[in-house]
């Protein structure tokens, strides 16, 4: 009776050590599923929304206005030469400068709004924002829709479409003015809007060899430019020269070297009196 006993204990202490095992078994294989399923889709879980969906109630979107161009560093996050996505590698472009593209652009919402884009900022999909594969971040970009020719500008500040088929990825708000929602979908050409940065225009012009004039005024009466070319001289610390054809005398204020500062003055005649002037180049 005894051995029974004993026999009965260690045969409930073997089933019971079996069930353990099977359990621990069935867990570690659906954490192997579950991280299986996160390394296959690397936003698993950090969406609240499964699908991409037009907001339900939304601002007055016609008063959002284009992005405005301005000359911006490009970002530390999102620049990477080349990066890898669903397995096809990208290559990110040196600079924007003179890039010209068509395809179809698309456009992403509110599964998305709130959450961080590729350069770091927080995608709003009620400014005139976008996505592109292969441009530096930030980029700013005129984009057309070739069928009602209507335009936008927004910046790109994320990395996306990742479709063939599709070139760009604009903002909910930027759809709208494009008038492509209903669609999802429109045959577009955009162009980059390059903004050189003011280190790189100084230096160019500091490498401009020529001489610029500005053309004050045309007479006739010689001895009334040679009393005003005294006067703008002592106004403008600019030294004047006039030029004679054909009976017609031309007053003109340098030579002066930087463009940038001929610009400026010529302005400033313009708004003095001499609304006629112009800047001419030897």
């Amino acid at each position: 009776m005894t051995i029974n006993i004993k026999f009965a204990r260690i045969a409930s202490l073997l089933l019971a050590l079996m069930l353990t095992a099977c359990s621990s078994s069935d867990s570690l294989d659906n954490a192997n599923s579950a991280a299986n399923n996160s390394a296959n889709n690397p936003n698993s879980g950090r969406y609240k929304l499964k699908n991409d969906r037009a907001p339900t109630s939304t601002p007055d979107i016609s008063k959002v206005e284009n992005a405005r161009p301005k000359y911006e560093p490009y970002s530390r996050g999102g620049n990477k030469s080349n990066y890898k996505v669903l397995g096809k590698t990208y290559q990110v472009l040196n600079s924007g400068k003179g890039f010209v593209q068509t395809g179809y652009a698309s456009w992403y919402g509110s599964k998305f709004h709130g959450h961080l884009t590729s350069n770091g900022e927080t995608y709003d999909m009620y400014s005139m924002s976008a996505a592109h594969k292969s441009l530096p971040l930030p980029s700013y970009v005129r984009v057309t829709n070739l069928k009602n020719n209507k335009q936008v500008i927004v910046r790109v500040n994320d990395r996306g479409p990742f479709h063939t088929s599709r070139i760009i990825d604009l903002s909910y708000a930027a759809a709208h003015k494009l008038d492509m929602l209903k669609n999802g979908t429109a045959y577009v050409k955009i162009e980059v809007i390059y903004i050189e940065s003011p280190e790189s225009v100084a230096l160019a012009e500091l490498k401009h060899t020529e001489l610029h004039y500005i053309q004050v005024l045309a007479s006739s009466d010689k001895s009334k430019l040679d009393k005003l070319s005294r006067e703008l001289e002592i106004k403008y610390k600019v030294k004047t020269r006039i030029l004679s054809a054909n009976n017609l005398y031309k007053l003109q204020l340098g030579p002066i070297g930087q463009i940038q500062i001929a610009t400026k003055l010529n302005q400033q005649l313009k708004i003095n009196g001499y609304p006629q002037s112009y800047l001419v180049t030897r």
